[in-house]
């Protein structure tokens, strides 16, 4: 029963549109009174753009949580959930990049659950909850990381360092809103990276197992789009055209992840970030291309299309991802993300358990395989 393409419960996508506007129309559209915003700190603290939707919804506004700590740790996403308990809102805003995004789906199953306490969110981890969320979300994203996609959120388990899966049949959000104009808050670094994380998703799909007939296409247009978008922005951040053509590349890919297993740029990269604190898209930065490398002798054929869809046909499909992220000024080494050669050992052991790095297309047998992999990413 594998050729199976589950689509997520999400409603609508809704581009080049401004947010506040957008916002309105869908709290009219779905007949909620009562709503409560997560806001990533920055665009809450350091602009006027929250208080300009706080403002238009007026009375309909109940509460707002604005300290969403990076990777979701499981003690600040029970808080969340209490403050969103507390107000009993009809739906969620939710305005931010991954971490706000993640943090509300697992929200989304504490309030459904009734669950208070991380030691109860604990006992759901890495279980499918099939069970129809008491509360939605709607999502502005401000970066390009492309979780707002999928039914599959993520928490940190900060005692054993190890970040956790939480799904649902519904915790997608039930409307993306992108606007571009928004994410020119994004920090560069922050925007750039985490398109290099949707490339992952493209790249990875595409050199999957899967039978999947949309990962081809959608995969290599997205990519084709990404190649020119990223060195636009990256050029003159204010050019909104090549932001929102990064939004819709992400929109092609995204929305396949969990109907494609992924590989092990994937899962070492969740063990990079839960172990080094490294930000997701910095993680993929790092491991794409030498996942890529390592497993060329195993897919060279579709390394071929990644290699011409990014406008490279004379380079592997390693180096032309490399060459992306080194004209964007992103780190391309182990140690420039501040892992440790002392860290292999424990990112090997673990990595061997992990189920994202087992379903890699190149078997991976061994904990030197990983290490391998490691070295040829320092």
């Amino acid at each position: 029963m594998e050729n199976i393409y589950t689509y997520s419960p999400l409603d609508r996508v809704i581009w080049d549109t401004p947010s506040a506007d957008a916002i309105l129309n869908e709290i009219n559209r779905l007949s909620v009174n009562r709503v409560f915003i997560v806001a990533s700190s920055t665009l809450s603290k350091k602009t006027d753009e929250i208080d300009k939707i706080i403002n238009a919804l007026g009375k309909k506004f109940v509460g707002l949580f604005d300290n969403c700590i990076a990777h979701s740790p499981l003690e600040n996403v029970i808080e969340c959930a209490r403050s969103v308990q507390k107000n009993s809102p009809d739906i969620i805003i939710t305005i931010g990049g991954g971490t706000p995004i993640d943090t509300v789906k697992v929200v989304q199953l504490c309030y459904s659950l009734g669950i208070n306490s991380v030691d109860e969110l604990k006992k759901i981890s890495n279980k499918h909850q099939k069970v129809k969320s008491k509360i939605r979300q709607i999502a502005v994203p401000t970066t390009l990381s492309g979780g707002e996609y999928s039914i599959i959120g993520g928490a940190m388990d900060t005692k054993i360092q190890l970040k956790e899966r939480y799904t649902g049949d519904d915790i997608c959000p039930q409307v993306v809103i992108l606007d571009p104009a928004i994410t020119l808050y994004t920090p560069d670094w922050l925007w750039l990276s985490t398109a290099i994380r949707s490339v992952d998703h493209a790249v990875e799909g595409l050199c999957s197992n899967s039978t999947n007939p949309l990962i081809p296409p959608m995969a290599l247009n997205s990519l084709q789009l990404f190649g020119n978008s990223l060195r636009n922005t990256h050029k003159n951040r204010d050019d909104i055209i090549s932001r929102s053509l990064s939004q819709k590349a992400v929109w092609m890919i995204a929305k396949n992840l969990g109907n494609t297993p992924m590989g092990a740029s994937h899962g070492i990269g969740y063990l990079l970030g839960s172990i080094g604190s490294v930000p997701h898209g910095h993680t993929s930065c790092v491991m794409l291309p030498a996942v890529l490398k390592w497993n060329e002798s195993y897919n060279q054929d579709k390394q071929k299309w990644i290699a011409n869809a990014l406008g490279r046909p004379n380079l592997s499909a390693s180096e032309a991802v490399g060459e992306l992220i080194s004209d964007l000024g992103l780190p391309t080494t182990l140690g420039e993300v501040g892992i440790k050669e002392s860290q292999w050992e424990k990112i090997a052991e673990y990595g061997l358990k992990h189920p994202t790095v087992q379903s890699n297309p190149k078997p991976i047998n061994k904990k030197d395989d990983i290490i391998q992999i490691l070295k040829l990413a320092s």
